[in-house]
Parts: C-alpha cells; sequence; structure tokens
C-alpha cells in the first residue's frame, strides 16, 4: 500500500470519528463551537490510543501526519493528554519538535485573537 492512500484511508478514518463525536455533542445540547472542540479532541484520543496499540502489536500505524493534522485542526490538548496517558509518541524528537511548533502556533493564534478581541 502506498504511503499517500494510507493517510488518506486514516484521515478519513478520523474525519468520521470527529463528525460523529461532533454530532453526538452537539445532540446532548452542546453548541457548535464546543461540539467540534470535543469531537475533535476525543477523535485524537481515539487515534492515538488506537496508533500506541497498533504499535504494541506491530500492527499497521496511523500515520503521523494525521496526528499532526488532528492537532492542527484543534486536537492539541487531546493530542498532549494521549501522549501522557498512553506515554506514546513522546521520544521521537522530529514528531515532538512539530508537535510543539503546531501548539505554540496555536497558542499564538489564541493570543492574538484574545487581544484583537479586547481591543
Amino acid at each position: 500500500m502506498r504511503i499517500g492512500s494510507q493517510i488518506r484511508r486514516f484521515l478519513i478514518a478520523a474525519l468520521a470519528v470527529v463528525v460523529l463525536l461532533s454530532a453526538l455533542c452537539w445532540r446532548m445540547g452542546l453548541g457548535v463551537l464546543w461540539s467540534y472542540v470535543l469531537g475533535i479532541n476525543l477523535a485524537a484520543v481515539v487515534l492515538y490510543g488506537f496508533d500506541k496499540l497498533q504499535a504494541r502489536r506491530s500492527g499497521a500505524r496511523v500515520p503521523e501526519a494525521v496526528l499532526h493534522l488532528l492537532a492542527l485542526a484543534g486536537g492539541t490538548p487531546g493530542a498532549l493528554l494521549s501522549q501522557v496517558l498512553f506515554r506514546h509518541k513522546t521520544r521521537k524528537r522530529s514528531f515532538r519538535t512539530v508537535f510543539l511548533l503546531v501548539a505554540v502556533l496555536q497558542a499564538g493564534a489564541i493570543a492574538a485573537y484574545l487581544l484583537l478581541r479586547g481591543g
């Protein structure tokens, strides 16, 4: 299987998880934004957990690009929680560097939004 098709398959699966979890949160009465935030973070936890399980079993892994895209799409808190909870993706320096850049980018965007909104 080509790496491109594997990433595409996992991205579609991740999107399905996000949509289903977000819809469930929305049906429980949460607003659209909070439903999305919970959905994307729960999807991050699920996919990190699945990837850790697959790593132990030597099975098909979730591509790192998919994990980074989940974080970039708003799943950074869930990804960070999963890294601690599952002790997963904590040693690989290149992964940690990209993850840290995503987190700093998001923190900067939130800070800029709050500054502009308050001013």
